[in-house]
């Protein structure tokens, strides 16, 4: 038996964090296996109260996104149409394609409209369901 240590960044903006923190929950608070493997999920995201939001201007907030998803095996976003209006989500799309992080688009439940930016960066699409999105991120991360 084996455990496969996976860092995960989770995009959001924090008006509207509930959907980061439900992703959060999901992704991190549960004990998650793949066959004989232990899967331990990393929290890499940016939490609310991150020095990273004291950032002097936006340069320095963009590089200390992109020390953040450097570190990371798998990027999710949620698909939410706040993405489309977010430079700080395209930044994070801009620094996954910059690391060549794989993105795993999370359509949120009940949502008609969807972000057209995520779900062209995005290398898989899943439901707003934890199992889903758990089962898209070991795919992504051991198909990289």
């Amino acid at each position: 038996m084996s455990t496969r240590r996976i860092n995960v960044f989770i995009s959001h903006a924090w008006s509207y964090s509930g959907h980061y923190n439900s992703l959060s929950s999901w992704i991190f608070d549960e004990k998650w296996r793949s066959g004989q493997a232990s899967l331990d999920f990393r929290d890499f995201s940016v939490p609310k109260d991150d020095p990273i939001h004291d950032a002097k201007n936006d340069s320095e907030l963009r590089d200390a996104l992109y020390r953040q998803i450097g570190l990371s095996h798998v990027i999710v976003i949620p698909t939410g149409m706040y993405a489309n209006y977010s430079k700080w989500i395209q930044k994070e799309i801009d620094g996954s394609k910059k690391y060549n992080k794989p993105i795993l688009a999370v359509n949120p439940w009940a949502s008609i409209r969807r972000s057209s930016v995520v779900a062209a960066a995005a290398k898989k699409t899943v439901g707003w369901n934890k199992k889903s999105v758990v089962v898209g991120i070991w795919d992504l991360y051991i198909n990289v």
